[in-house]
């Protein structure tokens, strides 16, 4: 193993780890999405109860259907649907539902984001259900959950209404926010609309309780829950300039207490962190020696172009370093993977990308073995006897 340190990332980037966030939320889980960079988390892997938190599931697969279309078992905007006397008989936060009402799919949507309605979840789930129940939604969204890799999430109902075995770690939440803001960009707007007055029959309940919206920070998303059980939690996510962080807090006293840390939390995400490009695809990093090929040696470069966060305050050099086993030997074909690059970041994760071969480099002829063979030889009778203890 050959190991070669790039000293010239160590000069461009100099930081410390940055301040620690000391949060008062019982869970916690923060992402630098455009750099794929955790930055918190606190009890992020311990299954929770979510309260309406977990709405997010079910507009998830409300999205997915409504890809899928009408045809397809899926929904479309525009259809109706009706209302089960199961859904309109759900209390807390509502749409204010009757089994008279046939509600647009939109409406509904809207209902769920804006209005956090959990009549509006109900009545989603019993349209996508496959047996019509709420429950068998629920069934449906634990399989979906485990698919996407939200290992630690259980759902009993689709709207977070308190139940035995509901529950949902924070960095699940934190992977969902994630993939609804990737897969379905087309959506993702309606988490920002700050009022939805339904029919006007819930003028008490028209406006978005993400108590970040409309503070000039970027926020966009997500969706906000509280129970008894759960206490204040939000899902949120900012974005300023190119990146974009999403950030999940869980267990907080008050819906004071949850905007005051949800702030925070944004201001430190974005303050204390900066992102720095260590180069563009095709970036030349170092060169590798060549055994038995045309040329002695081949170079390594950056396969994608990247770019890492860093703390801002200066102090400790961040290390870039390249790893690669060699000599490697002849064929090489332009694109192979030979190494890679590790980049150590204080406290941050370690970086790891791959490292590929800026050029071909063809067999060596009957000379260039002679010679490789010739050299291999030397080299063993300068190393002397070999030691057959």
């Amino acid at each position: 193993m050959i190991r070669i340190f790039a000293a010239c990332l160590a000069l461009i980037l100099l930081a410390l780890p940055a301040a620690a966030f000391d949060t008062k939320a019982k869970a916690a889980y923060v992402f630098d999405q455009t750099t794929g960079t955790v930055l918190l988390t606190k009890n992020a892997d311990t299954p929770l109860p979510p309260a309406s938190m977990s709405k997010l599931m079910t507009l998830y697969m409300a999205f997915e259907a409504i890809e899928r279309g009408k045809q397809n078992g899926g929904l479309d905007l525009v259809e109706k649907l009706p209302v089960s006397s199961h859904a309109m008989a759900y209390g807390g936060s509502t749409m204010f539902l009757d089994t008279t009402d046939r509600v647009k799919v939109e409406d509904l949507l809207r209902g769920i984001i804006v209005l956090s309605g959990n009549d509006a979840c109900a009545v989603i789930a019993e349209a996508l259900s496959p047996d019509g129940t709420e429950y068998g939604f629920a069934r449906m969204m634990t399989q979906r959950a485990q698919q996407l890799g939200m290992t630690n999430s259980t759902f009993a109902n689709s709207n977070g209404w308190p139940q035995a075995g509901h529950l949902m770690s924070v960095r699940d939440l934190g992977l969902l926010a994630t993939r609804i803001i990737a897969d379905f960009p087309q959506y993702y707007p309606l988490f920002s609309e700050r009022k939805f007055a339904f029919d006007g029959r819930a003028p008490k309940n028209t406006t978005n309780r993400n108590p970040l919206l409309g503070l000039g920070i970027g926020a966009d998303g997500l969706k906000t829950g509280h129970t008894n059980e759960a206490g204040y939690g939000l899902v949120g996510s900012a974005k300023q300039g190119d990146r974009r962080v999403i950030f999940v807090l869980s267990g907080l006293g008050s819906s004071a207490e949850r905007a005051q840390e949800a702030e925070a939390i944004v201001n430190w995400a974005f303050r204390q962190f900066s992102q720095k490009s260590l180069g563009a695809a095709g970036k030349r990093l170092a060169d590798a020696p060549v055994a038995m090929g045309v040329s002695d040696s081949v170079g390594l470069e950056l396969q994608d172009g990247l770019s890492v966060l860093v703390p801002v305050s200066g102090g400790a050099d961040v290390k870039g370093e390249v790893i690669y086993t060699g000599p490697i030997h002849a064929p090489i074909a332009k694109g192979d993977v030979l190494g890679e690059l590790r980049v150590e970041r204080g406290d941050l994760p370690e970086v790891r990308v791959p490292l590929v071969a800026s050029d071909a480099v063809e067999p060596g002829g009957f000379m260039v073995k002679v010679t490789a063979a010739a050299r291999h030889l030397l080299a063993r009778l300068n190393a002397g006897p070999q030691d057959a203890s």
